[in-house]
Formats: structure tokens, sequence, C-alpha cells
């Protein structure tokens, strides 16, 4: 099993961040439609939690489920039905999981979505825009297309996803915070979409932000932030931070390619 050793802490890192007591945490980067790393990951935090000290077992996905990687349908249904029941689960929404919900609200967005990877999900649900202009008509008939594909349970699973949740010292957002401003003032836009900004604000937290979005080679601690988004769709490592106590560890699917 593989494992990252993260880059050294900040010097303003003194103190201990901590999960909750007898909680064990398993944080799951952006997948982007590659249901078939998410699945081997799952068998991963399966088996670590089977042979780790009995605590109580919580799974957090933290956005970008969908877009850029070929296996969107069956990544939403891995996200749903994956960790067994006895695992808490947590789902974030991620800033393709927005432009696609503005989507269905305004089809005129449909280019821009097209741009960051959205053609994937799409044609996961068999709907193709062929080669035509997107006329605002033929926009509208591939949102209809796609509502008409997908289950039902997907849409609901897309539609309440959470904007962010904290666990001990450890907040989980899909991009990050503004360290400017408090969290009951941060913007769904801070949330979803912030990308290095907070990486060169060297403010002193309560707690540590985890975050995906940005991608980097290997998990990332700057300051109070740590990212675990290894750019799975297109790198084939999906990362798992791990939080029991005062420790992070990684798992990841790197392991596979060797």
């Amino acid at each position: 099993m593989f494992s990252f050793t993260p880059k050294p802490l900040s010097p303003n890192l003194s103190r201990r961040f901590c999960a909750p007591e007898g909680q064990r945490i398993y944080a799951i980067g952006d997948i982007h439609g590659r249901a078939d790393l998410l699945k081997k990951l799952h068998g991963m935090i399966l088996l670590d939690a089977s042979v780790s000290r009995p605590l109580d077992n919580v799974v957090v996905y933290m956005g970008d489920y969908i877009d850029r990687g070929p296996f969107v349908r069956d990544t939403l249904d891995h996200v749903l039905h994956g960790p067994p029941d006895k695992f808490t689960i947590h789902r974030l929404r991620g800033n393709h999981e927005q432009i696609f919900l503005d989507f269905l609200h305004d089809t005129s967005v449909l280019p821009a979505w097209l741009e960051l990877g959205g053609l994937w999900t799409l044609t996961s649900y068999g709907v193709y825009p062929g080669i035509a202009p997107l006329s605002p008509q033929r926009c509208e008939q591939l949102r209809n297309d796609l509502l008409a594909a997908m289950p039902d349970e997907h849409l609901s699973l897309l539609r309440l996803l959470s904007l962010q949740v904290q666990l001990g010292d450890y907040l989980f957002v899909h991009a990050g915070i503004d360290p400017k401003r408090p969290i009951e003032r941060q913007t769904p836009d801070d949330l979803l979409w912030l990308r290095g900004g907070f990486k060169e604000v060297s403010g002193d937290l309560d707690f540590m932000v985890v975050h995906g979005h940005t991608v980097e080679e290997q998990p990332t601690v700057r300051f109070c932030h740590l990212g675990i988004d290894t750019g799975a769709y297109a790198t084939g490592i999906l990362t798992c931070a791990v939080f029991e106590e005062d420790r992070i560890r990684f798992l990841n699917t790197a392991d596979l390619h060797r």
C-alpha cells in the first residue's frame, strides 16, 4: 500500500490539529470520472480500516466527481453506494458540479461547461452534442436529453451536495477559503473556485483547511492548507488523506502502475 509523505509544515503550524476523538477520516480528492480509480481506492480504504484499530470511520468526498474522465455515470454510482453503511459519508460540491447545476438553470452556460470537460459527462449518459453550432435551441435540447437520461438519484446527489464540513480541527472544502474573511463570510465562489491566492497568505488559522481543486504532484501543505488533488483524470493517481488523532497519512492509487 503506497503512501505519500507531505512536504514540511510551515513554522506557524506549531499547534496540533486533531480529528474528532474516536474518529478516523478518509478524505478523497477530485475524482473527475475515474470510477476505475475510485473503486480501487474504496478497496484500499476498507482494507486500511479493517487492519487499523477500531474507530468510527468517516469518508469525505471533496467534490469534482464529474467531467474530464470517461466514467462519470459509474463514478456517481460509486460516490452514492461505495463504502459500506457503517461509514459516515460527507459529500462536498466542486466547481464542476456547480457549473453542471448552472447549466440546468441557464443553458447558455453550455459552451463554458464544455470547455471544462463537460463533454465527458454528457457522453457518459449517451448525450452527444455533435458538431453543429450550439444554438440556444440546441443547448436546451441537450439539457432536456441529459435530464431524461440521468437517474433521479444522480440528480438528487448533485443538487444536495454540501459546500463545507468541519470535523475536529479540519475544515473540508472543495477549493479553499479566503483567509482575509471569517468562515461565516466565505462566499460559494471562494469555496468552489478559489485557486492559488490562499497559498500566499501566512495567516494563522485555528483549523486546517483540507481541499482539492488545485492539482499538485503530491499532497501539499502550505500554512494551514492541505491540498489533496493529484489530477486523477490525467495521472491515474487518486489520493486519500487519512486523519486520525493528530496524525495525517495518505493512500493513493499510484502503486497500481508499478
